[in-house]
């Protein structure tokens, strides 16, 4: 698969991950949110919860259990301390959460996937 090619199924992965947030209750406050140690797939909010979550799109559900690790969720850490305050106004809660999806699969939310 080429670069582009896979940027276009990153994005995609993206939105079936905000539409399944949005059906569960989140809103979104922000998406691919770059800062200067990383990007951030999506940050959305629920009550006083604050997520900011790491989208993985793979082309097979046995391809997502390899998908996450902890080199990359370190580099989604960094990038959430250079933002988090600018979302964090009223929330009790701040965490990172991962997504998994893949064609013809429900989304797989991992909650808190990132605990130092």
């Amino acid at each position: 698969m080429s670069r582009r090619q896979a940027e276009q199924q990153g994005r995609k992965g993206e939105r079936h991950a905000e539409i399944w947030l949005r059906l569960q209750g989140w809103r979104i406050l922000g998406r691919r949110v770059r800062t200067p140690r990383g990007e951030i797939d999506l940050i959305a909010r629920r009550g006083t919860t604050v997520a900011f979550i790491e989208v993985k799109w793979r082309s097979t559900a046995a391809a997502l259990d390899i998908a996450i690790d902890e080199y990359r969720l370190r580099r989604v850490a960094a990038a959430v301390e250079a933002v988090a305050h600018h979302y964090s106004e009223g929330a009790e809660t701040l965490r990172i959460d991962v997504m998994l999806l893949a064609p013809g699969t429900m989304p797989r939310h991992i909650v808190n996937a990132w605990q130092p």
